[in-house]
């Protein structure tokens, strides 16, 4: 089975994703929808005081608990199902989105449940039309770029969004959209990434010229994401 995460993830796409979405978080308090064993949290903690985490795996959340204190609110739960108590500022769903059998129900329990007015959601995922799943695709390797991996559908994806598809999904849900872009332009697999981040042949210039450039060609992103109000 590949594995869940990669160096790339965390130590590329964490800080990259980050630097993206800061400047539409809002003061107050953060949901963080599936936050898994607590790695983007982390970066997160300097910039929010009021944190709560929901995650499906009681296994992740104690690894999350172990790693981040007291100081979070961790609640078990599917999304589906999740009863929480009061509405957030911030909410992210980051990385999520890709994993629900009917997404547009979750993000109308996001908007009429846990957003508050004048809140901000940001949605994040995995880009299709990213060159390194265009490559793929001329490779043979994919019957098609949204196609679901072997890999992907062990850990529990069940689409492969692009600009277009998520941005029905959001509109499905009567959400209104402030802006959207992507985050790195991305042209190799994440397994590459990780065997380069290891040698002298990835500089720090040359990440920075990838997010630029991603900025500019959102479309061409290794993550796509949007950031919606009620």
């Amino acid at each position: 089975m590949t594995q869940y995460y990669y160096d790339f993830d965390l130590h590329v796409m964490h800080p990259f994703m980050l630097r993206a979405f800061t400047p539409f978080f809002r003061p107050g308090s953060l949901l963080e929808l599936g936050s898994y064993q607590g790695d983007f949290t982390m970066r997160l903690l300097h910039l929010f005081s009021d944190i709560t985490c929901v995650d499906m795996s009681a296994e992740a959340l104690s690894v999350a608990r172990d790693r981040l204190g007291s100081s979070i609110t961790f609640i078990n739960s599917p999304l589906e199902t999740a009863d929480l108590p009061r509405k957030y500022e911030n909410i992210l769903l980051v990385h999520v989105l890709e994993h629900i059998d009917d997404p547009v129900f979750i993000l109308k329990r996001i908007r009429d449940e846990w957003l508050a007015d004048g809140g901000r959601l940001i949605v994040a995922c995995p880009n299709a039309m990213a060159p390194s799943r265009q490559i793929a695709f001329e490779m043979g390797l994919l019957p098609d770029v949204t196609a679901v991996m072997e890999g992907e559908a062990n850990h529990g994806h069940r689409r492969t969004y692009t600009l277009n598809t998520l941005e029905m999904d959001i509109f499905s849900a009567g959400l209104k959209t402030i802006h959207c872009s992507g985050v790195f332009f991305k042209a190799l697999a994440n397994f590459q990434w990780d065997r380069l981040l290891g040698t002298d042949i990835i500089s720090p210039e040359y990440l920075e010229g990838c997010y630029r450039l991603g900025m500019q060609y959102p479309e061409l992103c290794s993550t796509i994401f949007w950031v919606c109000k009620k």
